[in-house]
């Protein structure tokens, strides 16, 4: 049986010049939810368990499900697909729209701007249909990679958000997660894709809706929403001096606040918080006992640049420790997740970032085992 366990880092407990996790922040979004993908901190938490319909913001997974096809070269951007008449007759100039002519034929690149960009419902459609060999397969890969994220509490029912009698839900905790795993995942892709002011198709140039872009510094994605019964919603990031923060409004009544609240929030983020840098990536933090591996041990080392957020105004101690699920057991992957950093402030709330194998452990033959085995007894 597995069980929590915990190596204490010989810098565990620190001291720094920032503080209390709760900064004074009143949003007037029903649902508002922010992360710093530094350290993993929570800023701030308003109902971001709470089940909403994701409008648009749906147009995120379908962008991901493409975006995982392509890393495994099962599609390719060039790849050209229909705009059936059959999917011309459900979408054309229904909500937003690429604006696709019936019969058109267009590369899954410029689906992929039409999906992201434009939000077009038209473009959506036909990059599901047209990847799966129909939106129903296409949804199904959707909530097959939702669970693979670890997006509990989220199913979709459709390609493009389109409100479908309550089959599509989802929180801000998991948008924010699909949006992380967007930017993690496919950093080539994001840089292509997500950000872009504007897009021009059929002769009709549209900006994109993301109410960050000229506005936050370092703004370069995510994905709006609206429908009557999700109200304004956006899922946006933003990247200053090496941190990225991440952003979940949800349930405004209006574009106007849309705007006003997005930027009001994100400016918080980066003003009221700072960042502590801990460890670089690939940096030793640990080490920790392997069962039956070729190696008794292995380091623990950063997946990424660590730094701990702290709130600007205030002093306050935090402790460093390494939780792992044990005993470890080979064999392990160079690059598996094997364990957490874990910042735990005066508060009680927990900052963590994942720790990987730098090497691979293969699993040891029986005497090999029998060894490591003998070694132990008198090592203990």
């Amino acid at each position: 049986m597995q069980k929590n366990r915990l190596l204490l880092i010989a810098v565990s407990s620190l001291v720094c010049s920032s503080a209390s996790a709760n900064q004074a922040y009143e949003s007037i979004a029903p649902i508002a939810y922010m992360v710093d993908l530094s350290s993993g901190a929570v800023l701030f938490d308003k109902q971001s368990a709470h089940q909403i319909p994701p409008a648009s913001m749906a147009k995120m997974m379908t962008a991901y499900v493409v975006f995982d096809m392509i890393k495994q070269k099962k599609v390719r951007l060039d790849k050209q697909y229909k705009f059936t008449p059959e999917i011309w007759k459900q979408w054309n100039n229904r909500g937003s729209t690429m604006f696709l002519a019936a019969g058109e034929v267009v590369t899954v690149e410029n689906l992929l701007h039409g999906t992201i960009t434009l939000s077009g419902n038209d473009a959506a459609i036909t990059l599901a249909t047209g990847v799966a060999g129909s939106e129903t397969a296409f949804v199904k890969e959707m909530n097959v990679t939702a669970k693979r994220l670890g997006m509990k509490s989220s199913h979709f029912g459709t390609a493009n958000g389109w409100p479908d009698e309550g089959r599509t839900f989802t929180t801000a905790r998991d948008l924010a997660t699909l949006a992380k795993r967007t930017v993690t995942d496919f950093p080539d892709l994001y840089i292509k894709f997500y950000g872009q002011k504007d897009f021009k198709w059929s002769g009709v140039t549209q900006p994109d809706r993301n109410p960050l872009l000229g506005k936050v510094a370092g703004a370069d994605g995510l994905k709006t929403g609206h429908t009557d019964e999700a109200g304004y919603c956006f899922t946006g990031t933003a990247s200053q001096k090496g941190r990225r923060l991440l952003m979940v409004v949800a349930g405004l009544n209006s574009f106007e606040s849309r705007v006003a609240e997005s930027t009001k929030f994100m400016n918080w983020g980066f003003s009221a918080w700072t960042s502590k840098p801990l460890y670089k990536k690939g940096a030793l933090i640990a080490v920790a006992p392997v069962q039956l591996g070729t190696d008794r041990s292995l380091q623990l080392t950063a997946a990424q640049n660590i730094a701990v957020t702290l709130p600007i105004d205030q002093a306050q101690g935090y402790k460093l420790f390494v939780r792992y699920k044990g005993p470890i057991k080979a064999p392990i992957g160079k690059g598996d997740i094997i364990a957490n950093l874990v910042v735990k402030m005066a508060d009680g709330s927990e900052q963590i970032t994942p720790l990987t194998a730098p090497k691979t452990i293969e699993s040891a033959g029986f005497f090999g085992r029998a060894f490591n085995g003998f070694i132990s007894i008198f090592s203990a």
